[in-house]
């Protein structure tokens, strides 16, 4: 079963880094849910990990994000948006068909991005090109772990990869354990 991803949008208090001073942000996040309702309630969960028990958070928007897999990647602290375009041929009319999936991967710079795509992809069986890399606005993204035995373990590692800190642009074998984390969490 495939992860079904929510983007939500939400607004709180947040320390500015520049100024010193708590300004109110609407960012968005992504986390794993299987309807609105339970990405609200865990959004909700996430965030106030983050806040004081003063400070309210304010979910203003909440929708389907299309991404076909997440990639979570050490030493790296930004998300971008990947566009691969799978081609395939097709034998009846003779021509070329391409479809597109949105892969969000963890990386410092778009370089960064574009290499740790093909890491991910270096196992696909077709050819496929990438066509377009972005930064997305995505501040942090919650996969949903059930609590079951195995389940706990692989959340750890997830978080240890996803929060480690930058030293170097270099894709690492890690990367591969995410990869493997992402498939059993499905």
């Amino acid at each position: 079963m495939s992860a079904t991803w929510y983007e939500c949008k939400v607004k709180y208090r947040k320390m500015d880094e520049a100024s010193g001073m708590q300004k109110v942000k609407t960012e968005p996040f992504l986390v794993d849910a299987i309807s609105y309702t339970e990405a609200e309630s865990r959004i909700t969960e996430e965030m106030s990990a983050y806040l004081s028990d003063s400070d309210e958070i304010k979910i203003t928007n909440i929708k389907v994000a299309n991404y076909a897999e997440i990639h979570p990647f050490e030493n790296a602290d930004r998300w971008f948006k990947s566009r691969v375009s799978l081609i395939a041929f097709d034998e009846e009319s003779g021509k070329e068909r391409k479809t597109n999936l949105y892969l969000l991967v963890q990386a410092n710079d778009v370089k960064e991005a574009y290499e740790n795509t093909v890491s991910t992809m270096k196992d696909t069986m077709g050819e496929y090109t990438i066509p377009a890399i972005s930064e997305s606005p995505i501040m942090d993204v919650f996969p949903y772990f059930s609590g079951e035995e195995g389940d706990l373990e692989r959340l750890e590692e997830f978080t240890a990869l996803k929060d480690s800190v930058p030293t170097d642009n270099k894709v690492d074998e890690k990367a591969e354990m995410i990869d493997a984390l992402t498939v059993e969490a499905e």
